[in-house]
């Protein structure tokens, strides 16, 4: 009896069956490299005392947080600005501005009393004609004012002409920055010795 032949299944490739490649789509990113700079943390301050290269006393400015903390601070050279501190300064400013005003307007009424007054009285020798022997200085105009008029004046801020003879002259007293008495005198002497006169300046 003779065996059947049997023949062993084989798989065969073809081009057509053959696996190929998917193409995937392209997810690249592209990335953007930027070179960002160290951002400087600053610090707003009020100066304790002058600092050269960085300000005066009482000015408010920035300055690094690292200059702030390391020296500014441990050596009590600087405040931090805070609002608290804002609001404070505002007040002392609006004190201030209040105080200068009361002081000129002090000043304004001292300087009309001044040129109102009617006459002050000096002793001098008398000389030739109308010329009068010693100086009439901001001392003698002060030790006056402070007589008659009970009124304390430095004499730093009284300006006198050089006065040698009798006639018109002015005096200025300055009281303030942007007050000054100037009064317009008239110096008569009357002779009551024959080693003294009477001299009065009066405003004409």
């Amino acid at each position: 009896m003779a065996l059947a032949s049997t023949t062993a299944p084989t798989l065969s490739w073809s081009s057509s069956t053959s696996l190929q490649k998917s193409k995937l789509p392209d997810r690249r990113t592209a990335f953007v490299v930027i070179a960002q700079k160290k951002v400087k943390k600053l610090r707003k301050i009020i100066l304790k005392e002058d600092i050269k290269h960085v300000g005066t006393k009482g000015e408010m400015v920035d300055v690094r947080a690292g200059f702030y903390r390391n020296f500014l601070l441990p050596m009590g050279k600087a405040q931090l600005v805070t609002p608290a501190l804002i609001k404070e300064m505002r007040k002392e400013e609006q004190r201030i501005e209040a105080e200068k005003r009361r002081v000129k307007e002090e000043a304004e009424q001292l300087a009309l009393l001044f040129e109102s007054f009617g006459a002050f009285k000096v002793k001098r020798k008398a000389g030739k004609g109308k010329t009068i022997f010693g100086k009439v200085t901001s001392k003698d105009v002060v030790d006056i004012i402070k007589a008659q008029l009970q009124r304390d004046v430095d004499r730093d801020i009284v300006s006198v002409p050089e006065i040698k003879e009798t006639g018109e002259y002015y005096a200025e007293i300055k009281l303030h920055p942007e007050v000054t008495a100037r009064a317009r005198r008239r110096a008569k002497c009357n002779t009551k010795s024959h080693d003294f006169v009477s001299c009065k300046a009066m405003n004409v």
